[in-house]
This record gives C-alpha cells, structure tokens and sequence, in this order.
C-alpha cells in the first residue's frame, strides 16, 4: 500500500467508505436539484409564458443595453485599477519613507473599507456637488461606480504585485546593481514585467472580481445589467406573476458566461506567454582557429625546442655536425 508525505492512502475499507459518501452526497445534491424544479414548476416559474419574454425585442434590447454597461464599467475600471495598482505598489517599494507611508495608508484603509461603502459615498459626494462636478445624467453614478471599483482593486493589486516583485531573486536585483543601472531602471526592466508575468493568474482573477462588482452598481441605481433585470422584471406581468426567477436565471447565466470568457482570455495569454521565446540566443558552436605551432607536439611552452634547429631565446642554436 503506497502512502503520500501528506496523508496515508486509504485502505480498502476507507475507499469503500469514501465512495458511500461520494453516492450519498451525489444524491442529496440531485434530491436537493430535484427538489427546487418541482418547487418552482408548482409556483407557475417554469411555465413557457414565464420565458416566452425573452423572445421579445424589447426584452432583448434592454439585457444587450446592460451588458454593454457592465462591460464599460468594467473595462474602465480594469485598466485604472491597473495603472494606479502598480503605481501604489512601487510607492509601496519606495526606499523614500514618507512615500511609502503613504501607500501603505491607502492601501490598507481601502482594502479594509467594503466596496459597497465606498461606492455609495462617492455616488452620495458625487450627487452633492453635482453642479460644480459637471455632472450629467447618470454620470455622477457611473463614476462613483468606475472610481470605487478601480480604487479598491488598485489596492489589491498592489499588493499581488508586490509579492511577485520580492519573489524576484535577490541575485538578479544585485547583478542588475552591479550593471550599473538605476532603482528605476531595476523596477521597470527587470522586477514589474517578471512580477506581472509570475502573478498573472492572481491578477487574472482579481479582474474576474472585478467584472463580478459592477453589479453593485445595482444599489447606487446605475443601469448595468443586474439593474437592468430588476426593472423589467418589475414591468413585466406574466400569469399575474413577475418573472423574477427566469431573470435571475438568464441574468446570473449571462454573468458566468462572462466570467468564463475572461478566464478563458487569461489562460491563452498565460500559456502564450509560456511558449514565448524569450532571452538570449546562445550563438553556434564553430571550430575553435589554430594558431601556428601552438598544437605541434615538438613544441615546448615557449615554442619549438632549441635543439630542433628553432630559434631558442638566446638565438639560432648551432647544429652539431
């Protein structure tokens, strides 16, 4: 019986047990699936009337005109939260200790504020000032939006960036020092592209979380998509029922599907990056050139030896006859 470094393999009565728990938990699972449909066939949700709405172009218009705002939103959001991301993680870095206070501060009083408080105090601010900001229309709630989420996922981010940044070899930060090339010039050239290439699943699925906030639009009432669900569900009457459960569904669908793609994206650019040919090309091996005399067997360290009628150090040796 093999065994592991972290646990003993079970034996025959542990895998027996393990897979009575394995079919009894897939039961409860399709019991609890089961359970749900019946639920909401009796409430009339599943009904065809209930997703017949979706064949209208109204309907269709409307969850289009969501998406397209969740994914301003998000790509808003994604580059700044980027940008200002490592920005605050090369503050972070800084030798300078004002400087670095200072982004310690931020990042550390954001990631400890919620999102949601956050947007809803911007948007409050925001709805304050409107007139001086130059506000128009939902503008003030789609920057309270963007801001928030960029603010927040900047901090994390600085944070996965730093930890790639000190997971960079020491040697190669004192090689690049001994080069004689500046702080700037290590940060940008050699420590942020392999921070950003070690760390680019973690970033990867901070921009997931990203896609995923925008929904909190919903409360600051943004119309992104969630919002946009809410209010034709509430407009819509079908069989004297709103059809909230057949929105949700639809809706939560098209939330995963985009959070898929986005994976789906992260994985090709990662595996990409891998087969990437990158560093120096070793040069071919030639034929090492032969210098005369410097392979002859008769030749000594200083050259052919005197007695071979060479020149010695002194002069032509004399031939004996």
């Amino acid at each position: 019986m093999s065994s592991s470094v972290l646990y003993d393999a079970p034996g025959p009565k542990a895998r027996v047990r393990n897979r009575t728990y394995s079919v009894l938990g897939t039961l409860m699972v399709l019991g609890l699936i089961a359970f749900a449909i019946f639920r909401l066939a009796d409430r009339g949700y599943l009904a065809p009337e209930m997703w017949n709405i979706f064949n209208n172009a109204g309907v269709r218009s409307n969850i289009g005109e969501g998406i397209l705002s969740t994914l301003t939103v998000f790509v808003v959001a994604a580059v700044l939260s980027l940008v200002l991301g490592a920005l605050l993680a090369v503050a972070r870095l800084s030798d300078h200790r004002p400087v670095s206070a200072v982004a310690t501060g931020f990042i550390e009083l954001f990631r400890a504020v919620p999102l949601l408080i956050t947007i809803y105090a911007l948007w409050v601010v925001f709805l304050t000032y409107k007139s001086n900001l130059g506000f128009i229309g939902e503008s003030s709630a789609y920057w309270a939006l963007v801001i928030g989420l960029s603010v927040y996922n900047a901090c994390v981010q600085a944070e996965v960036l730093r930890a790639g940044v000190n997971a960079v070899p020491k040697g190669q930060v004192e090689a690049a020092y001994a080069l004689g090339l500046r702080k700037s010039q290590v940060m940008t050239m050699l420590l942020i592209p392999q921070a950003v290439r070690s760390m680019l699943p973690t970033i990867i699925s901070q921009l997931v979380v990203t896609l995923k906030d925008t929904s909190l639009g919903y409360i600051i009432t943004y119309d992104e998509l969630l919002f946009a669900a809410r209010k034709m569900a509430n407009n819509i009457i079908v069989n004297d029922e709103n059809p909230y459960v057949p929105v949700v569904l639809v809706v939560g669908a098209i939330y995963v599907a985009m959070c898929l793609a986005l994976s789906s994206l992260a994985t090709w650019i990662e595996k990409r990056g891998r087969r990437a040919k990158t560093g120096i090309t070793p040069a071919a091996a030639v034929e090492p050139l032969e210098a005369p005399g410097v392979l002859d067997a008769s030749a000594g360290p200083l050259g052919p030896h005197p007695k071979d009628g060479a020149a010695g150090p002194d002069g032509p040796a004399d031939k004996k006859n």
